[in-house]
């Protein structure tokens, strides 16, 4: 990844959640197949909140990195984890081939709006665990960014300056919160720049596809859902083919403001769902190479 974006090439990546059923796997890896010959730069899976699916996610992503033709990144968050775990989670990584992984502090249990509270024996902050990989030594480390700020901060300098921290402890590429705005993105780079902060942010993308999902998932992250684009959506909302119609339209024009704009690539959150993503692509005219 950090060699990708080092020599100038452009990212496109998807993630997906960890199912909590059995068929709900099934329908993910239909996704993966899916989506597997557009030849992503990677794709990832993410933890639960409070790290309640990591046994399910490492399972998953071990399984991806050796049974797909697909480069996995694996999440790896502070929550609930002792620095002896920590590492056994790496090493795990390490014996998989992961050479990926997205450092997270991560959030409790009871979601983004519970107070954070540090395992005894864990870390307190992104930066640690970005510092933790580096020790251990052969990870490319990738961390989060937020357009509209933390759920936890009101100030957004101060947000441009943790991640200017996780830069420094050696943090090769951000992948940012999803947003609506490609002013909010523009917005933030502008911010960590001026914090010397220089490693590529890509930009996470989130197609509207489940108007009340996504609506959900915006109160939880603090993105501000657009009123307009919630006006049209309410419009149609007993068509699903019309809602995914509007969100891969709204979608598409803002991968292409950001990628104009000079963004290092596309980080699309797929809601383990493939059809509106290859839309898109198709709406963008990339290939499977990402050009």
């Amino acid at each position: 990844m950090s060699e990708l974006l080092a020599s100038g090439g452009r990212s496109y990546s998807f993630e997906f959640f960890p199912p909590a059923t059995d068929e709900g796997e099934r329908t993910l890896w239909e996704a993966i197949r899916r989506l597997e010959p557009l030849g992503p730069t990677f794709v990832s899976v993410t933890y639960g909140a409070g790290g309640s699916t990591r046994d399910r996610t490492m399972r998953i992503v071990e399984n991806i990195a050796t049974e797909t033709t697909l480069t996995a990144v694996g999440h790896l968050t502070c929550v609930g984890s002792s620095r002896a775990e920590l590492r056994s989670v790496i090493g795990s990584f390490a014996d998989a081939g992961i050479r990926n992984v997205l450092a997270l502090r991560g959030d409790m249990p009871g979601g983004p709006s519970a107070t954070w509270e540090r395992h005894p024996d864990g870390l307190e902050h992104a930066d640690e665990l970005v510092g933790m990989l580096r020790e251990l030594g052969g990870f490319c480390v990738g961390v989060a960014a937020f357009p509209e700020g933390h759920p936890e901060s009101t100030d957004l300098d101060s947000d441009a300056r943790y991640l200017a921290r996780k830069a420094q402890a050696g943090a090769d590429f951000a992948i940012t919160q999803f947003f609506f705005d490609a002013e909010d993105y523009f917005r933030l780079v502008d911010r960590a720049v001026a914090h010397g902060c220089t490693i590529p942010i890509v930009p996470g993308i989130m197609p509207v596809t489940n108007v009340s999902q996504i609506k959900r998932f915006a109160e939880l992250s603090g993105a501000v859902f657009p009123a307009a684009l919630a006006e049209r959506l309410e419009a149609v909302g007993d068509n699903p083919a019309e809602v995914r119609k509007i969100g891969v339209e709204v979608a598409g024009e803002l991968c292409a403001k950001v990628l104009d704009g000079g963004a290092p690539g596309l980080h699309f959150y797929t809601l383990n769902r493939s059809t509106a993503t290859l839309e898109i692509y198709r709406a963008l005219g990339l290939g499977p190479t990402g050009k």
